[in-house]
């Protein structure tokens, strides 16, 4: 996807109703999120730069690194409930030729080191 891409930037008006939405996620992240962004964070990753609670049409995914074409998503309990959700998010977001990593609560929890491998994994090592 170019630069000038737009087909799945946030419209302006949606973008006003999910700024507030997207600002409390990242004031009052899980403990998992917040695991995971201290090791994502200011370019700590080969130089690979992530946001977080970044929008992407009408969704709010957790961790978004444009030049990987990346989404990080970290899912708790209540995931379990929203398969059917979750499904229609993925489609419309690999749509867009973007990639998705999901991990569970506790996979960051109890084993970080191995999930910033998966994520290692990911990112193109050319750049």
């Amino acid at each position: 996807m170019s630069k000038n891409d737009k087909r799945w930037r946030t419209d302006t008006a949606l973008w006003e109703k999910l700024r507030p939405i997207a600002r409390k996620m990242r004031s009052k992240p899980t403990k998992a999120e917040n695991l995971l962004w201290q090791r994502l964070r200011r370019q700590q990753l080969y130089g690979f730069s992530f946001r977080r609670q970044h929008s992407i049409g009408q969704f709010i995914v957790d961790f978004y690194c444009a030049k990987a074409k990346l989404l990080i998503e970290v899912e708790g309990e209540i995931h379990q409930y929203k398969k059917e959700e979750d499904l229609i998010r993925r489609k419309y977001l690999e749509s867009f030729g973007l990639k998705i990593l999901r991990f569970s609560n506790d996979i960051i929890l109890n084993n970080i080191n191995e999930a910033v491998k998966q994520i290692v994994s990911y990112l193109p090592h050319s750049l």
